[in-house]
């Protein structure tokens, strides 16, 4: 079997976006372009579904408003499906709004953080599960959504509404962003397997359920 990087890097990645040029292409990026990715260290702050001690990680840069995020959303919740519960496999998710194609992620992404602020890192998690669902993507979402979903979820709407208005998780996004760039993104999804032994591994774009399969297989060594 092939290494990962080459599986996944060598593919032609759907919906990695250049920061330049034009944005709406989508690029093809071989194995000899893809750097050794610098990982922001997962922690307790992070976004977490699944054991945080899980053998697997997967650390996913992502944009709600990007239609190619909303695919690979619903690879990522059938693959914790299937080896969430055994604890072999974690989802850490991160944000990157790209902000040159989707001028409302980044309040969105700010939304989720409010979420996790008023019910926890579960709400954090059915909020942002609801609004990859609702949204048509590409900048589609009706900002007057965003306190709907709170209420769908279980959260107080004033009390969100009172959060999204004060901005106050502006920059831990804006954190998360510069994490994405050092990490090596340049669009979304972007993706970071890291395996028992520290060992990091690019999942560029959104790739089908069956690639990040068997990337998570073979650094199971299975």
């Amino acid at each position: 079997m092939l290494p990962i990087s080459i599986i996944i890097a060598g593919v032609l990645i759907a919906g990695a976006l250049y920061f330049g040029g034009n944005k709406n292409a989508p690029v093809a990026q071989g194995p000899e372009e893809v750097k050794e990715p610098v990982l922001t260290e997962v922690t307790a702050k992070d976004h977490i579904l699944g054991n945080p001690d899980a053998s697997i990680k997967l650390v996913e840069y992502s944009d709600t408003e990007c239609p190619f995020c909303k695919r690979f959303h619903a690879t990522m919740q059938r693959i914790i499906s299937e080896y969430g519960e055994s604890g072999k496999v974690a989802w850490v998710y991160r944000h990157f709004p790209i902000d040159e194609l989707h001028s409302k992620a980044r309040k969105e992404a700010e939304a989720t953080e409010c979420a996790a602020e008023l019910g926890g890192n579960n709400k954090f998690w059915s909020y942002l599960d609801r609004l990859m669902e609702v949204t048509p993507g590409n900048n589609g979402l009706d900002p007057a959504e965003l306190p709907r979903i709170a209420e769908y979820v279980g959260l107080d709407k004033n009390k969100f509404n009172e959060c999204l208005s004060s901005g106050k998780h502006s920059q831990k996004v804006e954190e998360q962003v510069q994490s994405a760039v050092t990490a090596g993104a340049r669009g979304t999804p972007y993706t970071i397997l890291v395996d028992a032994k520290g060992k990091l591994s690019i999942i560029n774009g959104a790739q089908p359920y069956e690639n990040v399969k068997a990337a998570i297989e073979q650094a199971l060594g299975n």
